[in-house]
């Protein structure tokens, strides 16, 4: 059984997702971020960067006490490694998809995330920052869409953790400044993985869970009123 901690974020997808296509037994903890659950002392001992998603698993390979994670990229990763899935054995294929895996908790997560924060939360518009995360992120919608040019999915021809990453990400295309007909080989492969039984049981779930993604002004002070103090 895992323990997914998780909240309708793209991250918080990504594992969901996962636990989805793979059938894995597992339970819900909503961690409303908006309301501070993130910084309750039970889940920072699970995910010190007081951050979802994060899993436990209770049945780990070695037979020990239940293991935590926190990391949405390490928790695919680690699910990848325990069930054998979406995640080739082959040297060749496993180095494919951990490139793109990282690509995307590297650049399209942090890109499209400033790209949020800027054109949607930030207390004042700034055109700069603004045109500079929204150009950047149409600039990663093309490395995948070129890269999805020759290839059903971003690892090559099998379904993978890379696709799982990168996916919730593109969701919110709309938001980031994007049109998916600009991207016409990204915009196959989108609705390929939105098709998916799992995907749609995935989103389901999460609207059951949290059905309003209006961020308030009490979970924006809460969300991007971070520093120092709030680890201390």
């Amino acid at each position: 059984m895992i323990d997914l901690y998780f909240w309708t974020t793209p991250n918080g997808y990504k594992v969901l997702l996962f636990l989805e296509e793979a059938g894995l037994g597992h339970r819900i903890v909503p961690v409303n971020i908006g309301k501070g659950d993130q910084f309750k002392p039970e889940f920072l001992r699970i995910s010190p960067n007081n951050r979802i998603p994060a899993i436990v698993d209770h049945a780990p390979a070695d037979g020990g006490g239940p293991l935590s994670l926190f990391e949405s990229g390490a928790c695919l990763l680690y699910l990848a490694e325990k069930t054998g899935r979406f995640l080739p054995a082959g040297l060749r294929g496993r180095a494919e998809v951990l490139q793109w895996l990282f690509w995307q908790v590297g650049g399209l997560g942090p890109m499209a995330g400033q790209n949020h924060h800027f054109s949607h939360y930030a207390p004042e518009k700034l055109p700069y920052a603004i045109k500079r995360y929204v150009d950047e992120t149409a600039r990663l919608y093309a490395v995948l869409d070129k890269r999805l040019a020759d290839r059903p999915f971003v690892a090559g021809g099998e379904y993978s953790i890379a696709d799982m990453a990168c996916y919730p990400w593109i969701v919110p295309y709309q938001r980031q400044g994007q049109k998916l007909e600009d991207f016409p080989h990204l915009q196959r492969w989108f609705e390929t993985i939105a098709a998916r039984p799992a995907t749609v049981r995935a989103y389901a779930r999460g609207k059951e869970i949290n059905d309003t993604p209006v961020v308030s002004e009490e979970a924006k002070a809460i969300l991007f009123g971070q520093d120092a103090h709030t680890v201390r």
